[in-house]
């Protein structure tokens, strides 16, 4: 039943990425995409959320996240997972750079907060944030016994990711469509992931 689930997840996950990218390649989903700006514009950004928001993107930017699995490296008993954090985020980064110099989309013009270089689809922040942290919400899951510690922690890097998202789109650096593009193909990725690495790692470890 859960083999069917996550294939059914998966399926949908799938369908929806090619649905945005043959979109994309049509130039039809701009309009949707400048929909979801002007509201953004128009009800959040200010000057005061604007330090906010730099600082929850930067939860998801490269750096971070570098740090924070070395630091998880260092510190996990299990060396094995320190070790497949690390795997994770390096095949999540390396792929986002691939698909980025495939479909090579321009950054938004003109919305800019922030400098960002490179390709636009899909968001980096977002795809490899949703996949660190992804990894990371599935291991406290699976490791943390405590109900009420282990969803506090789940809810918390749930709600991080999306809001790293959103500051994405916040930030002018990315569409809508980049955001949402970066989650389902992370949300993808996990699923086979977790499956190839829990079957052969973490169910003996």
């Amino acid at each position: 039943m859960k083999k069917n689930y996550k294939v059914i997840v998966l399926l949908i996950c799938l369908i929806a990425i090619l649905a945005i990218v043959i979109d994309l390649f049509q130039k039809e989903i701009i309009v949707k995409d400048m929909m979801v700006y002007n509201f953004i514009e128009k009800h959040f950004i200010s000057d005061y959320s604007l330090p906010i928001v730099k600082f929850i993107t930067n939860l998801g930017s490269a750096t971070f996240v570098i740090i924070t699995s070395i630091i998880l490296l260092v510190i996990i008993k299990s060396k094995i997972i320190g070790l497949l954090i690390c795997l994770n985020l390096t095949i999540s980064g390396a792929l986002n750079q691939i698909l980025k110099a495939i479909v090579q989309r321009p950054r938004p013009i003109g919305y800019k907060l922030i400098e960002e270089n490179g390709y636009s689809f899909p968001s980096g922040h977002s795809m490899v944030s949703a996949a660190f942290y992804g990894f990371l919400i599935y291991l406290v899951y699976k490791n943390i016994k405590n109900k009420y510690i282990k969803y506090t922690i789940i809810i918390i890097l749930t709600l991080l990711v999306l809001c790293i998202g959103v500051s994405r789109i916040y930030l002018g650096v990315h569409y809508a469509s980049d955001v949402l593009a970066g989650f389902l193909i992370s949300i993808s990725y996990l699923i086979v992931f977790i499956s190839i690495v829990n079957k052969k790692f973490l169910q003996k470890n």
